[in-house]
């Protein structure tokens, strides 16, 4: 009898440890601060991106969990605004708006009738014509598909001008970016920004801020550097690991994806990063325990992306494009905020 239960025993803490061990193997994975944190610390880093998220009631109206606008889209570029686009209606934004060219629009209503598309960017009036809306909008995401016409980013620049000054929320991404590098006084020291450089995107940007090439032996410090120079502006450094400070804290979201790098998978991330950022900043602090709401945002948008990439690849390997990716926003919410 004795030996029996001893047996039983032995079973029992092996089949804990079993599942438990996954649990934590995937947690120090995926989620880490720059100073070292317990498995606990980084559990509960995880529950406050659950803690901003605004729960499905029938008593809401439409637009009530996120009116966001997209600036971008121009002849060539037509897929990224309309990823970004409809990457946060999939997250749960009720609305979006892209703000394009012309010539963008007809090509950009086509992939979808969910989007709200106004043809103004490249217009005398474009900066008017947008500044319209931004009361009704709750996150401005800038950059997706917007090339680099000088006048085009003559209207972006009053469009972030405007922006600022009426306090909307932004996330610059993509030739955003090339603006804000050519002109750092645009963003500088505004609290509500968020920008999400690539690799190139990053070194070129820190060169531009502070002068000096970035050293690729310390990715934390250089992103927290960069932060302070910009005014402790969120900052994401997209890569092998993502980056994300504040200027004063340093997170790194290192969940699984996969190795696929088709384009299209930054737009993924910056719309669905607007949605939170509105989420994150409704809740406020309190819900985030004290952390920078959009560190929350940024360290939130950062996994599910990746975790659409790593479903996406499971099913359709070399051949994965973003739409794919799309395709596993809900499943891969689903399993990283609501189980």
């Amino acid at each position: 009898m004795m030996a029996t239960r001893g047996a039983m025993t032995v079973l029992l803490f092996s089949a804990l440890a079993l599942s438990w061990l996954p649990l934590r193997a995937v947690l120090e994975r995926a989620f880490s601060l720059h100073k070292g944190h317990s498995v606990k610390d980084m559990e509960t880093t995880f529950q406050l991106v659950r803690n901003i998220i605004p729960p499905l009631t029938t008593k809401k109206h439409k637009g009530q969990d996120g009116r966001i606008g997209i600036i971008g889209g121009c002849q060539e570029y037509t897929g990224a605004p309309y990823f970004a686009a409809i990457s946060a209606l999939k997250v749960g934004a009720d609305l979006t708006h892209v703000f394009c060219t012309k010539e963008a629009a007809p090509v950009i209503k086509s992939y979808s009738p969910e989007l709200i598309v106004h043809p103004v960017l490249d217009s005398a009036t474009a900066v008017r014509d947008v500044e319209t809306w931004l009361p009704r909008l709750h996150t401005l995401v800038v950059g997706p598909g917007l090339g680099r016409d000088d006048a085009l980013l003559q209207n972006v620049k009053g469009i972030l001008e405007k922006s600022k000054a009426k306090g909307v929320p932004l996330v610059v991404d993509a030739d955003g970016l090339w603006l804000i590098a050519q002109q750092p006084s645009l963003i500088q020291g505004y609290p509500k920004a968020v920008l999400t450089p690539n690799y190139m995107e990053f070194s070129r940007l820190y060169e531009a801020v502070l002068r000096d090439p970035v050293d690729s032996n310390d990715h934390h410090g250089a992103v927290l550097r960069l932060s302070q120079a910009l005014g402790n502006l969120t900052i994401v450094q997209k890569g092998e690991r993502d980056v994300i400070s504040d200027g004063e804290q340093v997170l790194v979201c290192s969940q699984e994806g996969s190795s696929r790098r088709c384009g299209g998978q930054g737009d993924l991330l910056s719309g669905s990063l607007g949605v939170l950022v509105h989420w994150a900043l409704l809740a406020g602090s309190e819900k985030t325990n004290g952390l920078n709401p959009l560190l929350v945002a940024a360290f939130g948008a950062c996994a599910l992306t990746r975790q659409c990439n790593k479903q996406a690849f499971q099913k359709s390997g070399r051949s994965t494009t973003t739409t794919d990716m799309i395709a596993e926003v809900g499943p891969a919410f689903k399993k990283l905020f609501e189980t």
